[in-house]
């Protein structure tokens, strides 16, 4: 158990110093090929911080424990908006586009309905699991359409090629190892106390995954760019749903017992929701604390439901 809590605190502390490296290979990388940051950050830097949930998921479904994977990715995007977003908004107010987040709002809203629909049967089966991967390549290809539409209006500032990829490796081995450290000791926990599969997926290891979101947005948001935290978050919603549950789930059919999934894409639908800004395009504290309370909730409901 000791050895356990040590992981935990120590994948705490290298979260932190990968965070701040890995912003700043984001952020130099929409500089060099001269694409606005929230592109870079719904993708690039989304699909990197997503790494420990891949991670996670393909070997639990390789494992045959494919329930840890789904508990895992779906766990993860209530995470990322109803706890990770809430405490980047006690912070601060965070200035949010809806123009700039519509694709990914919608994307992520799309992907936690076809979850739940494929999962009434009580199988992701391995069709479901391509037709997700799939919609994750049209999303892929609607961004880089995007990105290159928009690179004349973005930075013209062309940082050194070799430091961007120091700073993104160096900040993204980090982020990764710190989620092994986080998982290693949440479960270990868990695992003690004889908590079921899917619990531990939806609670502990998401949140020892999503340590490189909660960095990089928080990095994010003491260094000013809201717009890269938010897209951040969104974009890893995305790439939790359709690629990490669909990859999983053409590993390993994943059967689906009780309620507990869709307590947890219920509570991620709404989170998702919160996001879309009011008329002054500003998410304020005020729904920070209502994200908190709802991922409160939603940890309450799912200790009794899936126990």
């Amino acid at each position: 158990m000791t050895i356990a809590i040590a992981s935990l605190l120590a994948g705490v502390l290298l979260a932190g110093v990968g965070g701040e490296l890995f912003l700043r290979g984001v952020l130099g990388f929409a500089g060099w090929v001269r694409i606005p940051t929230a592109i870079a950050a719904a993708t690039l830097g989304a699909f990197a911080t997503s790494s420990p949930e891949v991670f996670v998921s393909t070997i639990a479904a390789l494992k045959g424990e494919p329930a840890v994977g789904l508990g895992d990715a779906t766990g993860s995007n209530v995470v990322n908006i109803a706890l990770i977003l809430a405490i980047a908004l006690m912070v601060k107010p965070l200035a949010t586009k809806r123009a700039q987040i519509a694709k990914d709002f919608a994307a992520a809203m799309g992907a936690t309905l076809a979850i739940a629909l494929m999962a009434v049967d009580g199988v992701i089966s391995r069709l479901d699991g391509a037709f997700l991967l799939a919609a994750f390549l049209v999303w892929v290809g609607l961004h880089i359409r995007d990105a290159r539409r928009q690179r004349s209006a973005a930075s013209e500032i062309s940082p050194k090629p070799l430091r961007i990829l120091v700073d993104s490796a160096a900040g993204m081995t980090l982020l990764v190892l710190a989620g092994v450290l986080v998982v290693n000791g949440a479960t270990t926990i868990a695992i003690s106390f004889g908590i079921p599969a899917y619990l531990i997926g939806a609670t502990l290891v998401a949140l020892g995954t999503s340590m490189p979101e909660l960095a990089t947005t928080l990095v994010a948001v003491f260094r000013g760019h809201d717009d890269v935290g938010v897209s951040t978050l969104l974009g890893s919603n995305v790439f939790n749903a359709l690629f990490v549950v669909g990859l999983a789930a053409t590993i390993t059919p994943i059967p689906i017992a009780g309620p507990g999934l869709f307590i947890a894409l219920g509570a991620g639908a709404i989170a998702v929701a919160a996001v879309w800004p009011g008329p002054t395009q500003v998410l304020g504290r005020a729904r920070g604390v209502g994200l908190i309370l709802l991922y409160a909730l939603t940890m309450a409901l799912l200790s009794v439901f899936s126990s």
